[in-house]
């Protein structure tokens, strides 16, 4: 059976309650001394969040209905391997699988989007960002959102998960991404015990460094140990040193 699909306002509520968190966070104990004056900070903030705002109401007026006809159409006919093993495994454990899964294709496209010339077109657009804070989060070009959309259809269909399930992955997802892109330190070890399960703000900060070879490294989204299992994992001991952009 799948998981109730939660209320749009419930997933919204909780993605700005933390957005506005994480702004308090970064405006009370930022890591990088970002901007020189509240007004660049603020266009810096709002340009970003408009594009994800953009961004968002494109998913929901061509893609969300794409996505839940999907998801019902592979659950009708027993499509997909989520819904070949759900007489054989307990509910619990296929939402396990389905937010495996699910986190394991989006770091194989986040890493085809650092491989790839013609992906790397749009999302550099996200490294192009010289003062990563939470509102980096946001921070797509909308061909990659297109184009990422439209293949998570087939994904879709192989996995078999049910429209409450990507929902719920979703929602942890873009919490994770706006916790890690934040311009915040957590203390060492805590950090370092956090990165054993989730991407932190430690490890991506080195994603974004305007050294390539950081750049393409640490590609997880949500859970961190793809990159220990495919070998893309690379700790900075000092970030202070990371400087953030392209030189592109």
């Amino acid at each position: 059976m799948d998981l109730p699909l939660p209320p749009a306002g419930w997933r919204a509520g909780l993605a700005l309650g933390l957005l506005f968190v994480l702004l308090a966070w970064e405006s009370m104990r930022p890591f990088f001394p970002l901007f020189g004056r509240l007004g660049e900070r603020a266009r810096h903030g709002v340009l970003n969040l408009a594009l994800g705002t953009l961004n968002a109401v494109v998913v929901a007026l061509f893609f969300a209905g794409l996505w839940l006809a999907v998801t019902e159409w592979t659950a009708e006919r027993g499509l997909g391997l989520l819904n070949l093993l759900s007489g054989d495994v307990a509910p619990w454990l296929r939402v396990a699988l389905a937010l495996l899964l699910l986190d394991a294709w989006t770091y194989g496209w986040h890493r085809l989007n650092h491989r790839v010339p013609f992906f790397w077109r749009f999302h550099r657009w996200h490294h192009m960002d010289r003062g990563m804070d939470v509102t980096t989060a946001s921070r797509f070009h909308t061909g990659e959102i297109v184009l990422s959309s439209l293949l998570r259809v087939p994904v879709l269909l192989l996995i078999g998960c049910g429209i409450g399930e990507l929902a719920l992955y979703e929602t942890l997802l873009f919490a994770v991404v706006q916790f890690h892109h934040a311009n915040i330190a957590l203390p060492a070890g805590l950090d370092r015990a956090l990165r054993l399960i989730i991407v932190t703000p430690a490890l991506h900060k080195v994603h974004h460094s305007v050294v390539r070879a950081e750049c393409d490294s640490n590609y997880a989204s949500l859970f961190s140990w793809w990159d220990r299992l495919f070998g893309s994992l690379r700790v900075v001991n000092d970030p202070r040193r990371i400087v953030f952009g392209l030189d592109e």
